[in-house]
């Protein structure tokens, strides 16, 4: 739901973010594609029970009536669809001239984090039912009609509704849904939101999963409304002022501070200085006449360790640090 008592805060904060571009949008989608349907967006590889399906393009059953489902989509009508097939994307559901994919993040009884060896046997159990659904996506040119089960808890209409309340620079709150390696879905209801892993943090992000969970209610600033493609860009850094906008007045080359380290990588480790502040510290920079060998396994994330700052570069949001004792 739009949350208008923010936007004053937002915009004491930074005032108005840069909008994102085609680009930005693209490679998101893409990424996307990849988590749900492969590179292949056939119905090739899914798992189905009956041979009929089993063609991908120019089957007859994958014929989409594109009237109706375009319909479905524009008035946010529920529909009930059977579920024919599967991969670990998610599920082929179709019915009466409609077809398309359901992911697995809009499945209501998908549990969260499913170990890898358990994912089949749930979407399997899947097979043969029948579901209440939504049409979240639409695309004739791409023969791609995506279905959520979870957008069809909220009543018929409410998405349209919701898509003429939200603004660019408003706040929204939300439930986290689904979390990727490139960013974390917010169910705003009715509408999910996608927190891109570039916008969770001011400081280094690893994976989404590291900041929030499936399940946590979150507060977010809305950077972009596609309702075209019923896509939302969200941002939690947002929220929260900037430390590199005034990283000069509390950090300068030749400073010792205490860190933490954050993770660690084959070139260096990762130190957080303050909450949106996160510099290198280059395996060169970690050496110690008292430790033989590559240093580097010898640290541990939520290590403190006492740095030196070498650079301080605002602009690209980079610091340079070099190791000088574990504390």
């Amino acid at each position: 739901m739009v949350n208008r008592q923010y936007q004053q805060t937002v915009k004491g904060l930074g005032g108005e973010p840069p909008p994102l571009d085609d680009s930005w949008w693209e490679s998101v989608l893409a990424e996307e594609d990849i988590l749900v349907m492969g590179n292949d967006h056939s119905h090739a590889g899914y798992k189905k029970k009956t041979d009929v399906q089993s063609n991908a393009h120019g089957n007859e059953a994958y014929k989409v009536d594109w009237d109706k489902a375009i319909r479905l989509y524009r008035a946010d009508e529920l529909v009930q669809l059977h579920v024919s097939g599967y991969n670990r994307g998610g599920l082929l559901v179709d019915g009466d001239g409609i077809y398309g994919f359901v992911p697995v993040s809009h499945l209501v009884e998908y549990p969260a984090n499913v170990p890898e060896c358990e994912q089949e046997q749930i979407l399997e159990d899947y097979q043969e039912r029948y579901l209440s659904l939504k049409v979240i996506e639409c695309d004739p040119q791409r023969g791609r009609v995506v279905f959520s089960e979870r957008a069809a808890l909220a009543d018929p209409g409410s998405r349209n509704e919701l898509f003429e309340q939200l603004k660019h620079g408003e706040c929204v709150c939300g439930t986290v849904t689904n979390i990727t390696d490139f960013g974390a879905f917010v169910d705003l209801g009715g509408v999910e939101g996608l927190v891109h892993v570039s916008e969770i943090s001011w400081g280094r992000v690893r994976h989404p999963c590291d900041v929030v969970k499936v399940g946590d209610r979150v507060r977010a600033f809305v950077i972009q409304v596609f309702a075209k493609r019923s896509r939302v860009a969200l941002s939690l850094k947002r929220l929260c002022t900037n430390p590199w906008e005034t990283v000069h007045e509390r950090y300068h080359a030749g400073q010792i501070i205490d860190a933490t380290i954050t993770s660690i990588v084959t070139y260096g480790a990762f130190a957080r200085l303050e909450e949106g502040l996160d510099g290198l510290i280059h395996v060169t920079e970690c050496t110690n006449a008292q430790v033989k060998g590559n240093p580097l396994r010898l640290l541990r994330e939520g290590q403190q360790v006492r740095v030196k700052v070498l650079q301080v570069d605002a602009v690209k949001q980079r610091l340079g640090l070099s190791l000088q004792a574990w504390l």
